[in-house]
């Protein structure tokens, strides 16, 4: 199968460099890596960002990535570029019609618009990551989206082929933009539970109990939520581990909210930040805690928990979006309401203070992610969707044909 995947914003090379990648680079890099894998032809169209990048890179991992110019070669902030998203699709059409894909499958909404306007009759996919309909309920005013966000999406819902959501939850936000049932399968991101695993590096600790979050520094991830529930655990130290380099941290705007909101409980002793680290060495973070916090306000699906999981920790999450699927209540973690601070830290203090149900998690939660979230698995579901809508088998039913025929 020839495959284009689209992501304008999130290049999968960025998951390769490891500081600047975010949850979308990781699945792009992840997804591409493993249907290369599987034999298929894949090209990751991604914007060109910086004028000294190659037009095309050939990937270790058996895809391409082609940067398309659209807009100035500079890093922009990506609700600036839709703007440019006709002359993305203009690259994309070009090269489609120079060379045909079987199927495109577009990540984020803008790559949706770009993908639809460039397709012609090539079926298109469409995985959001994040809607905007979501993020202006819970951020209001200070949502920077375009404003005719939430309606390009509800457009895209009629346009594209099949919608790939990662969540349950994102189904029924999916359902309210008027998406039908039948348009839409859900298959999780994943975790490389070759990489997250229990036993390996940890990172340097002190003798106090520890607990981690980890992700990018924004209001809406609930690191202020993290911090105010300390005061339930007096003993505890927490880890942020994320944000701007290390050497910057002094002058970034929400460390300062954060030490100031740690300094108002009478905490601030207990915070530690560790900045921006490469991303092979979060593993070795995440072993070094207790307790792993993923407590944001709204979260599209979260990748934290997964990585948590599969190198044995417990978790402690709200119970949002994708949180609810990954996270099993009293199994692999506790789920707790958003922006409670205090049944945050009742509920981090209950389980610090548990040993066994510690452990229990941990190992629950390896098996979950060994079992649910696998990047083989999220592949292959993937695949799947695709053969699908191209009313193909997959390489799956193919051998389980053959043995058939053989057998007969």
């Amino acid at each position: 199968m020839k495959i284009a995947l689209v992501s304008e914003h999130a290049s999968p090379l960025a998951a390769i460099g490891g500081v600047d990648a975010g949850g979308q680079n990781v699945h792009v890099a992840a997804l591409a890596a493993g249907l290369a894998a599987r034999g298929h032809d894949v090209t990751v169209h991604t914007r060109r960002d910086d004028a000294a990048l190659p037009d095309e890179v050939v990937v270790q991992d058996g895809y391409r990535v082609r940067h398309v110019t659209a807009g100035p070669a500079e890093n922009l902030p990506k609700d600036d570029l839709l703007r440019h998203m006709p002359d993305f699709a203009r690259v994309l059409r070009r090269e489609w019609t120079a060379d045909r894909p079987d199927v495109v499958h577009a990540h984020f909404w803008m790559s949706g618009l770009a993908s639809v306007a460039a397709a012609g009759t090539v079926p298109v996919l469409q995985t959001f990551h994040a809607l905007g309909s979501v993020k202006r309920r819970h951020q209001g005013a200070a949502d920077p989206s375009p404003p005719q966000r939430v309606e390009l999406e509800r457009a895209l819902c009629r346009n594209v082929r099949h919608v790939v959501a990662t969540c349950s939850d994102e189904v029924f936000e999916l359902r309210r933009l008027g998406l039908p049932r039948e348009k839409v399968s859900i298959v999780p991101c994943g975790v490389d539970t070759s990489v997250f695993t229990p036993r390996g590096p940890v990172a340097p600790r002190t003798d106090r109990p520890r607990l981690l979050v980890l992700g990018r520094l924004v209001e809406r991830k609930g690191q202020d939520d993290a911090v105010r529930a300390l005061t339930a655990v007096p003993d505890a130290e927490l880890v942020v581990v994320g944000g701007p380099p290390a050497d910057e941290l002094g002058r970034d705007p929400e460390v300062q909210r954060l030490r100031a909101v740690a300094a108002d409980a009478g905490v601030a002793d207990r915070l530690c930040f560790t900045g921006a680290v490469a991303r092979a060495d979060v593993p070795a973070w995440i072993r070094s805690a207790d307790v792993v916090l993923a407590v944001p306000w709204y979260e599209p699906f979260g990748i934290t928990p997964l990585e948590a999981m599969a190198c044995g920790r417990p978790v402690v999450a709200t119970a949002v979006g994708g949180l609810v699927d990954s996270v099993v209540d009293g199994a692999t973690g506790d789920l707790v309401p958003p922006r409670d601070p205090a049944r945050l830290g009742e509920a981090v203090a209950a389980l610090l203070a548990d040993d066994a149900r510690r452990a229990a998690y941990g190992a629950a939660g390896v098996r979950r992610a060994r079992s649910r979230y696998r990047w083989a698995r999220v592949v292959a579901d993937t695949e799947a969707v695709y053969a699908q809508v191209l009313g193909a088998p997959t390489e799956t039913e193919n051998r389980s044909t053959r043995a058939m025929e053989v057998a007969r």
